[in-house]
Order: C-alpha cells, then structure tokens, then sequence
C-alpha cells in the first residue's frame, strides 16, 4: 500500500522558482480552471516501469509560461478536466519525446491530446546533435538537469522536495524551448513537416500485448534453445512473470534473463546447486528457492512428445529484384538526407524504402499507397525516391 504525501497547492523551492505540488482534487480542479485560457501547456508523465510490473501515471508535470505544477494523480480521483485540456484544440500541448506518455495517459485514462508540439521531433528535424531534453536545455539556456533522479521510484510515496523539483524542471523550460525550435523550424521552412509528424503522433494508442508467441520466445536468445531447454525457460519465465505481477515488482527485480537461460541449459535440482547458479543472491535462494526449483521440476517432468517446438514461420519469397530496388533507394535517400542535413533515419526510415522497393511504385500519385511515406517526403523528394526504383539502363558495349 503506497502512502501518499498530501498537498494542497503546497509550494516546493527550486533554485529558479517555487513549484506547486497539487495533491487533492479541489487543488488541481482550481490549477486546470486557472489554466483553461492558457494558449499553450508543457506536459510530462512520471511512471516506474524500472520498479514496477505494470506501469502507469505517478506523478504528472504541467506548465504555462508562467506557472508550474506537479500532480499526484493517486491524491486525486477525476483527470477529466485535465483530459478536456489537452483535447481542446485551441490549447497546444508541449511534451518531450510524447510518445510514451501518450500511449500511457490513453491505456490508464483514456486521455488524448488534440494539438502536439514535440520537441524532441522538432529538434530531430534541426539536426541537433542532442536531442534528449537535457542536452537542448544545457544549449539553449545554460539549464543543467541533473540525472539523479531519471530511475526513482515514482511510485514511493512521500517524495521528496528534491525530487519534486526535478520532476517539475522537466516543463517548466519547455514553452521557450518551443519556441526556440519553432522558430528554427520556420527558418527552414519545415514547420510543416514537423506538423504532419505531431498529427500523427496525437493518434497512438497503447498497443496490447502479442499474445500470437508465448512471451518466453521473446526474449533475446529463447530461439537457439530446443526442446526441453525451451520447457525449462519457459516454466522459469511463467514462474518469474507470475511472481512479479503477484508483487507489482519490475520482472527483473524478481530474476533477471541470465540466469534464466543459465537454468534452462543446466537446470539445478538442489538448493545447493542453485546457490552456484551467476545471478542468483542469496536472499532470492532464501525467499523463493523452493519455487524456482518447483518450477524446474515441473518441466523437467514433462513427457518429451509435449516438450515445445519453435513455431515455423511463414517467410517471404526471395525478391532480388525488390532487394535491388531498395539498395538503390537507400542510395537516394542518403543523398537527400545529406542534402537536407537530416539523419537518414529521420528523412526516410528503412521500413518506408522496403515497402517502396517492393511496390516499386511508377508516379508520384502511386507513392500515396505507401502508408508511412508521409506527404512532406512525397512532396519534398518524391520524385528522387521514384527515380531510383527502376533499374538503371545497361551501358552499351564497347565497340
């Protein structure tokens, strides 16, 4: 059970200015009533998924030009008027890097945002050579954050004053970095293209778990392993999945990976065996020992007619035509990304270039039909990008 720290409006003093811990639903009913008129509002989430098992909102950051606040949502019982903010379209809303805290704000509240301003995408779309909320403060303003608290635990309560502080930096230079970007993006008449980037992004959604591949064949490596090596790690992996859920601990405060697959290749059957096994302390051995090896024994037991098999997947048929195509287009989308002084990636991801090579569009109006191909790279070098996607004519031969 988390003891919250009540507020009411409380002030906390930073080094640049006092910031409003809010903490009971009068308060922040008052600080979005007062912040209703505002034409722009910076936004931050604060979660513990380096704590907890299933994440969610713990702390939430809003600031005007003018006025900052930090949010307990567990001290409060309705964000709906929170929720009418950032769905107002007259209101921009500035995150850093929103995509997280969007698909988090949508799964636990249903909340979305009408009107993005990303500044992480803006700065993308300068070129910066840091584009982490802590290297474009340092540029822009000489603000030095400091990176104590990047993995608290959000979900502790009481915080302290010290780390209320550092949350409510995260907004309260947003507004002036985004209207320094902005600014910049006008410059180089790219306003736009970040624009389309915010619509898109105003629409993600909290994708739900794949549950097409039991989760143990996620993990980097399950697939080299065969037969009862799979069973082990897969009981081992249920047993650690089951017991973080149990205790709403992150999965790898309970056991991490590698000692996962060390049992799964040489499973222990005793607790002495068990206590030579890298990775594994002696407090886990004391606490959760007997289900660990319960866990191996249940595998371990199981008939080899019934031991899992890797799934065959279906694999697409060889195109070299298609892997030329999207060789050359590479090439291409190098170039203008040189040309634009953009990352590659940021110009045109890989993803976007295979699904072209395999279209192998021939107009600028067949482009339409690749979905991710957004309408500022079809506008922008479309016709480059088309120029590259059938093969180059043979040189005639000599003589």
């Amino acid at each position: 059970m988390v003891r919250l720290q009540h507020y009411s409006a409380m002030p906390v003093h930073s080094d640049s200015s006092a910031v409003e811990v809010v903490a009971d639903q009068v308060a922040f009913d008052q600080l979005l009533q007062s912040l209703a008129d505002e034409p722009l509002l910076a936004v931050d989430t604060e979660a513990a998924s380096f704590h907890r098992f299933e994440d969610r909102v713990y702390l939430l950051q809003i600031s005007s030009r003018e006025r900052t606040a930090v949010v307990d949502p567990l001290a409060v019982e309705s964000l709906e008027r929170f929720a009418a903010l950032l769905a107002d379209p007259r209101i921009e809303v500035i995150f850093h890097d929103a995509d997280y805290d969007l698909r988090l704000l949508q799964r636990q509240y249903g909340i979305r945002a009408a009107r993005l301003f990303d500044t992480r995408i803006a700065a993308q779309f300068l070129n910066e050579p840091g584009i982490g909320l802590a290297a474009l403060l340092e540029k822009y303003f000489g603000v030095t954050l400091n990176k104590k608290y990047q993995r608290a635990d959000w979900s502790a309560r009481p915080l302290s004053d010290e780390m209320l502080a550092y949350a409510a930096t995260d907004t309260r230079h947003l507004p002036a970095l985004r209207d320094e970007l902005r600014g910049q993006l006008e410059a180089r008449n790219r306003l736009g293209w970040v624009e389309e980037e915010f619509a898109l992004l105003e629409g993600v959604a909290w994708a739900p778990v794949d549950t097409t591949e039991s989760g143990y064949l996620r993990l980097k490596g399950a697939k080299a392993l065969k037969g009862r090596e799979l069973a082990l790690l897969r009981a081992l992996y249920d047993w650690r999945e089951g017991t973080a859920r149990r205790l709403d601990r992150a999965s790898f405060r309970i056991l991490n990976n590698e000692p996962l697959f060390a049992m799964a290749r040489q499973p222990p059957r005793t607790l002495e065996e068990l206590q030579r096994v890298k990775g594994i302390g002696p407090e886990t051995i004391a606490r959760r020992g007997a289900e660990i090896l319960e866990a191996i024994e249940q595998a371990m037991a199981i008939a080899e007619r019934d031991l899992p098999r890797l799934p065959r997947l279906p694999r697409r048929p060889p195109d070299p035509a298609a892997d030329a195509r999207f060789e050359r287009l590479k090439t291409a989308r190098n170039a203008i990304a040189a040309r634009l002084e953009l990352a590659p990636g940021v110009a045109c991801p890989n993803g976007t270039l295979e699904e072209i090579a395999r279209q192998a569009p021939k107009s600028l109006a067949d482009l339409e039909a690749i979905p991710t191909l957004r309408r500022w790279q079809r506008e922008e070098f479309g016709k480059e990008l088309l120029a590259a996607v059938p093969e180059p004519p043979s040189a005639p031969a000599a003589g």
